[in-house]
């Protein structure tokens, strides 16, 4: 433990979320949820309006839809994830050599090691200029804890959700983490917590109270051991700048249960490819095979194989794959597959040789499927070409219209609503879904105004309807804190509030085949499906976020 807080813990706000209201003027101060959209998709990041709903990260999509049908549901965008995230680290990386990113929203970092002055005042004007820093350079906001050790910087960080700043001085650790849940502690799952809830353990002060000798007792010598310690509020843990990663894996959930045992094993030789396209990425070898399946009825199965050597042979991974299949059961069905690689080492010859060989083969495999795509191509000229599949939340750019982003498609239409971070919110058209002005695009920045060479929502200078208006409603350097989007997250607000769905315009559910902003845009088709949220209902207000059986919540699981 060290004697001063000099241990920054940087968590964004609702990151994935709060990027979409930023770059969706549109959907600031509105539910939005971010995460796989169909039958089987998991939520990956809710705003906090729509955690006003209960909706949660983790959370099945199709609960998610029914806590709240109003909200906006988008496909993950992870290119402008990442492009944020990296502004985000050099930040970070400015303020000290020791930066642990642990995902693309959230790090610690070693003031100490940065030179800052190990007292409170010091490293707290770091952190709050950090904030300040981060909302200028990206729009969005981030929470910061500070500490004398990584734990108690995280959960520091995570008591000034959303938009602050928590320091934890050292000596007052005890006192901060006594009342606290026991979940509240690094490594205490459902399973730990459930086993010693039935010891009458719930709180962290309960915990240290038990001793260690009980804790062993009850969760083992190493599992009591450091649960005693973090419970005192020890940790000894330094800032790791390098992480070395202890596996690498892929897997994929599918929309219906995979009951063909040769469709199965096609999907799991794709996913071993896949797998190690991750490996040689990241320049290793793996020793462990490891598969993933999950069954119909939820249930799921690992399967392992530890070869004699380090490999990152593509042949080898998919035969030892299709080896710990045969060992599994699945005709019931299978809704999720995966394939990982453990054991994980530096390149040795033998995966150099193995490698090229490999590339070799898979370059004759590209030709010949080349060829044969080239033959099919001349047998099929008279054949319609097959719609493109537009997701709700993807870029898009119009020929006439400018950039914009999709919100909604179905029976062969698109509505794509034409607005950028730095307009008003936009308009509402409808399209075929083949339409050749329609094109996938860029995300686009969310701070700063338009990249140079756009004119009109167009880029190059070409010229259009969709970008004039928006610029007459005004330039924006970021999320307007008005509007109630990342740079002020909050509850929903009602019709007739300010910031609300009233203020923009009548909004209508999703798929009732009426567009937003009825008076100005096209109305959008019956049965097509809308990402954009409809109008709250009126018994929800800004009291609503105080309710305890709807609010946000505490827990490491915020963000």
């Amino acid at each position: 433990m060290r004697r001063a807080p000099t241990i920054l813990h940087l968590d964004m706000d609702a990151f994935f979320a709060a990027a979409e209201q930023a770059a969706k003027p549109s959907l600031r101060g509105k539910p939005v949820v971010v995460g796989g959209i169909g039958p089987r998709g998991v939520v990956s990041t809710a705003s906090y309006e729509a955690r006003v709903f209960g909706v949660r990260s983790a959370m099945p999509t199709a609960q998610a839809r029914r806590r709240c049908p109003n909200a906006a549901y988008l496909t993950p965008r992870f290119t402008l994830y990442r492009q944020v995230s990296d502004v985000v680290m050099e930040l970070l990386h400015e303020l000290s050599p020791l930066v642990e990113p642990l995902s693309l929203d959230e790090a610690f970092v070693d003031l100490e090691a940065g030179g800052v002055a190990a007292d409170t005042a010091a490293v707290r004007a770091v952190g709050e200029r950090l904030r300040r820093d981060i909302r200028r350079r990206t729009g969005l906001t981030g929470s910061v804890g500070l500490a004398g050790a990584k734990m108690l910087a995280k959960i520091a960080s995570e008591q000034a959700k959303p938009d602050g700043l928590v320091v934890i001085e050292p000596g007052t650790e005890r006192e901060l983490l006594g009342p606290m849940t026991v979940r509240t502690l690094p490594g205490v799952g459902p399973a730990t917590a459930e086993a010693l809830r039935r010891a009458g353990i719930h709180t962290v002060a309960e915990t240290a109270e038990a001793g260690e000798a009980e804790l062993v007792r009850l969760l083992g010598k190493a599992h009591g051991a450091g649960l005693y310690a973090m419970a005192l509020g020890r940790d000894e843990r330094p800032v790791v700048a390098e992480r070395d990663a202890k596996s690498i894996s892929v897997e994929d959930t599918f929309e219906v249960d995979l009951t063909d045992r040769t469709r199965v094993r096609a999907e799991l030789t794709r996913l071993a490819d896949r797998c190690v396209q991750r490996l040689r990425s990241a320049g290793r070898s793996g020793r462990t095979v490891v598969i993933k399946v999950r069954n119909y009825d939820f249930s799921t199965l690992t399967r392992s194989e530890t070869l004699r050597g380090p490999t990152d042979d593509p042949g080898v991974v998919r035969e030892a794959a299709a080896r710990l299949l045969d060992l599994v059961d699945t005709t019931g069905g299978v809704r999720l597959l995966g394939v990982g690689v453990t054991g994980l080492a530096d390149y040795t010859q033998e995966d150099l040789f193995a490698q090229v060989a490999t590339e070799k083969a898979a370059e004759e495999e590209a030709e010949r499927e080349r060829r044969a795509a080239d033959e099919a191509a001349r047998m099929a000229v008279d054949e319609p070409e097959r719609p493109r599949r537009w997701l709700p939340g993807l870029d898009v750019i119009h020929d006439e219209h400018g950039a914009g982003w999709v919100q909604g498609s179905g029976v062969g239409r698109v509505t794509v609503r034409f607005e950028q971070p730095w307009s008003g919110p936009g308009r509402v058209r409808t399209f075929p879904v083949e339409d050749p002005a329609l094109r996938p695009g860029e995300p686009l920045p969310l701070v700063g105004g338009p990249p140079d060479g756009w004119r009109d929502g167009l880029p190059g200078g070409a010229g259009g309807s969709g970008g004039r208006g928006d610029r007459e409603a005004g330039r924006l350097d970021g999320p307007a804190p008005e509007s109630g989007g990342p740079a002020g997250p909050g509850p929903a607000v009602g019709p007739g509030q300010a910031g609300g769905p009233a203020a923009l315009g009548k909004t209508t559910a999703p798929g009732d085949g009426e567009s937003e902003e009825s008076g100005t845009h096209e109305a959008a088709p019956p049965g097509v499906q809308s990402s954009a949220p409809a109008t709250l209902p009126n018994s929800v207000s800004a009291g609503a976020a105080s309710d305890p059986g709807t609010g946000s919540g505490a827990g490491m699981s915020r963000r």
